[in-house]
């Protein structure tokens, strides 16, 4: 059965791939908890059942930015209940395993800025395409939190000093130095970026899809480990007066 899409657009520009495109570009395609769940469910679906034909997913973003992270609206909702932090924590995380197990290769085509969540998703990516503009950044630490996933993933990625960089200062980084630094495998100008990566998976999707499978469930096989002490960590950094300041004076800032 189809997933229904509110937060992302659904193209197959040749066959065997498919773009999920974010498609809140008013929010800078920032991620709430349906936009969580849509994700872990459709990605769940790619390689089986009706979804069989698919071999091969490109990410990207509409608008100006791949995805600022975590909606800050949603933060605010969770306030003062650890026990919905905790669940919507694991939905993230649910969300972006989903990424990484899924059966077929997950390209993401970095347009503009990848903010918090946005970083995660292209570190749970197989592939990292970036546009020039890209920039990359955790920014938890600004709203008193951190990457909970990030904090994970990014050494297996990134390694241990790079990732202490990001997650602890909240600085960007730009298109060249993530490339440098492993995040990035390719960079492209900006208005070439979506066509390259849907032929990078049109290639993947070219070759007899039982290897690529079992390729990709190799190098992805130690990926479990860590989850569940960043959900308590995260959980409890949510319950404090820092975060529940910083959200405050980000939405006083937008006038919210």
């Amino acid at each position: 059965m189809a997933v229904e899409l509110t937060r992302f657009e659904r193209t197959e520009p040749r066959p065997g791939v498919v773009v999920l495109t974010m498609a809140r570009p008013e929010k800078l395609n920032a991620m709430d908890q349906p936009w969580f769940r849509e994700l872990r469910d459709v990605m769940e679906t790619f390689g089986h059942g009706d979804e069989d034909h698919v071999r091969a997913v490109v990410l990207t973003g509409s608008g100006r930015a791949f995805s600022a992270g975590g909606d800050i609206d949603m933060f605010a909702g969770l306030d003062g209940d650890v026990a919905r932090v905790r669940s919507h924590l694991r939905l993230v995380y649910d969300a972006f395993h989903a990424v990484e197990r899924c059966a077929v290769p997950v390209i993401a085509a970095v347009n503009g800025i990848a903010y918090g969540g946005g970083t995660e998703l292209a570190l749970a990516s197989d592939v990292v395409l970036a546009g020039e503009s890209a920039r990359f950044a955790f920014k938890e630490p600004t709203v008193g939190l951190m990457p909970g996933y990030g904090i994970v993933r990014g050494p297996d990625v990134l390694g241990r000093h790079w990732t202490r960089y990001l997650a602890l200062s909240g600085r960007d980084v730009d298109v060249a130095r993530a490339e440098r630094i492993g995040l990035v495998q390719e960079v492209h100008p900006d208005g070439e970026l979506c066509e390259r990566a849907v032929e990078l998976a049109g290639d993947m999707a070219a070759h007899p899809p039982l290897a690529v499978r079992v390729g990709k469930a190799f190098v992805n096989r130690d990926t479990a480990g860590g989850f569940a002490e960043s959900v308590e960590a995260t959980a409890l950094l949510f319950d404090t007066d820092d975060h529940r300041d910083a959200v405050r004076t980000f939405r006083a800032a937008r006038g919210r």
